[in-house]
């Protein structure tokens, strides 16, 4: 299994949870709310001490519960619907074989993204703004790059195999 398939599979994203986290809306607003959510329950800290353990507690549940509250998308067609799929099989590469031009992009953005995260991390630990935006920037630049070479792989992956493409619910087609 891949590292990413051991975070899906943490996460719980069988068939029906992956999507439903490729439905626009689920996309867009874990992308827009679950940074900014974890970031601001963590630095609460400095104002509640260790009530803050509770809006933390709230953050991490919506990260677990955004790609299910919301339906399976009805089709592959928006753009980070796309991202969705292909992240999803990126984290199957090693049962999909994932052409060479897409093997090297996705683990530098990932890179990028963890340093921007470590400068996260720094920020809130340190309740220091300017590292904190910095890392917030990069890891929403990479974010965003890498759904797009996501995207760009489901393209890709589907035009060659029309099979893996999704069909809308009950299940992407394997």
């Amino acid at each position: 299994m891949t590292p990413e398939g051991r975070v899906a599979a943490l996460f719980a994203l069988d068939d029906e949870a992956w999507a439903r986290h490729a439905n626009p809306w689920s996309g867009w607003t874990r992308f827009a709310t679950v940074l900014p959510l974890l970031v601001l329950a963590f630095w609460s800290r400095a104002r509640l001490g260790w009530w803050s353990a509770a809006p933390v507690a709230a953050a991490l549940a919506w990260t677990w519960l955004n790609p299910r509250v919301f339906p399976p998308a009805r089709s592959d067609a928006p753009w980070i619907s796309k991202g969705v799929f292909g992240e999803r099989l990126w984290t199957r590469r090693d049962s999909v074989a994932v052409p060479e031009h897409h093997r090297l992009a996705p683990h530098l953005l990932n890179a990028a993204g963890a340093a921007g995260g470590a400068s996260v991390v720094w920020g809130v630990a340190d309740l220091s703004v300017w590292p904190t935006l910095l890392g917030a920037a990069l890891v929403t630049g990479a974010k965003l790059w890498y759904i797009d070479r996501m995207a760009w792989l489901y393209a890709d992956l589907t035009a060659a195999r029309p099979e893996l493409r999704y069909r809308g619910w009950p299940g992407p087609a394997r």
